[in-house]
């Protein structure tokens, strides 16, 4: 079947058939005037955007938080399940091999699957994360100077209260060491 060629009414340009499409299929795409996009709207957005979708990160702290509270290893569908059982279980399993591969768990076997346990409570995984940040530093004396000079008063007592031995049961009692 042949095609029939229905010449444009009027001399002007033919307006696109749809607002922000060009109407010859060239050049860039605009969005409708209706919508703008907002920060988040990617998909790799840092903020939750209206559908729901979590930040960069916020998923692996909510599966931390279950493994912290649960007190032991669990599997990804123990994961999954203490979260509400709204996640697909390769996402669980995603996140959780993620936080494993950066030495925030631990891992064994039991049967087919893996059981997750973090390496420390929540403080021994922020001094972790301090020290990683020290590590990473040319000029450590420089740095804990910088951030010893910027302490509160109080943390600025606390701190002097752990090095000169007012902390040594918290230190020597195997929670968050090394």
């Amino acid at each position: 079947m042949i095609a029939k060629r229905v010449p444009s009414q009027g001399v002007g340009p033919r307006e696109p058939p749809h607002p922000g499409v060009p109407p010859h299929g060239g050049g860039s795409v605009a969005p409708p005037p209706s919508r703008v996009p907002a920060r988040g709207d990617g998909p790799r957005g840092d903020v939750a955007s209206s559908h729901g979708r979590r930040g960069a990160g916020e998923l692996e702290a909510e599966v931390l938080a279950v493994l912290q509270r649960a007190g032991a290893a669990l599997t990804p569908g123990d994961v999954s399940a203490q979260l509400g059982g709204g996640l697909a279980y390769s996402t669980v399993v995603t996140i959780l091999s993620r936080l494993h591969a950066k030495g925030v768990l631990t891992r064994r076997r039991i049967r087919r699957a893996y059981a997750y346990a973090p390496v420390a409570d929540e403080p021994g995984l922020a001094a972790r994360r301090m020290r990683q940040v020290l590590d990473g530093e040319a000029d450590r004396e420089a740095v804990l100077e910088h951030f010893v000079s910027h302490l509160s008063e109080r943390d600025e007592q606390l701190l002097r209260s752990l090095l000169l031995g007012g902390g040594q049961d918290r230190r020597t009692s195997g929670r968050g060491s090394r």
